[in-house]
């Protein structure tokens, strides 16, 4: 069986809008959805990308919010993010995909392996699930998602494009 991943809102929302929702299947293992993640993408409506993939994909599960722990509390972080890191520390060896900077040093320094949209992208390039990196990353840029140039550039270089 493969890793468990918590995903928070950002990215299901960029991977859907892109069309590149299945990308989450790279590391193999459930892919769990906090339900305060879940409700923030419902309350974008039912015609946005990311709400119909939640309510449309058996294979993403939408999970019951854990409490969360004070040494993430501490870090101040957004609602999704905080649930996000709570159900991974809950979920011995999940790993929480995260884009938030703040989200992924909390992660980091509560040893959660952590990883965010660009990552996913990366990850399923050197798999072999993609041919290539750039036209997705491309794709998700152009449906809002910001990487700067050198993000990007150091990210395509990692996977030898």
């Amino acid at each position: 069986m493969g890793e468990a991943c918590v995903v928070n809102a950002s990215p299901l929302i960029f991977l859907a809008r892109g069309g590149h929702l299945d990308l989450l299947k790279i590391f193999g293992g459930t892919v769990s959805v906090p339900q305060t993640v879940a409700d923030e993408i419902g309350r974008r409506g039912a015609a946005d990308p990311a709400a119909r993939a939640l309510a449309e994909t058996l294979w993403l599960d939408v999970v019951a919010n854990e409490s969360v722990p004070q040494q993430v509390v501490a870090w101040t972080l957004g609602p999704g993010e905080s649930s996000v890191l709570a159900v991974a520390l809950a979920r011995r060896g999940s790993r929480a995909l995260i884009d938030d900077l703040a989200g992924r040093r909390c992660a980091a320094a509560l040893g959660v392996p952590v990883a965010g949209t660009l990552g996913i992208v990366l990850r399923a390039r050197r798999a072999g699930l993609i041919p290539a990196a750039r036209p997705v990353l491309e794709d998700l840029v152009a449906g809002g998602m910001y990487l700067s140039r050198d993000v990007l550039d150091r990210g395509l270089a990692l996977v030898g494009e």
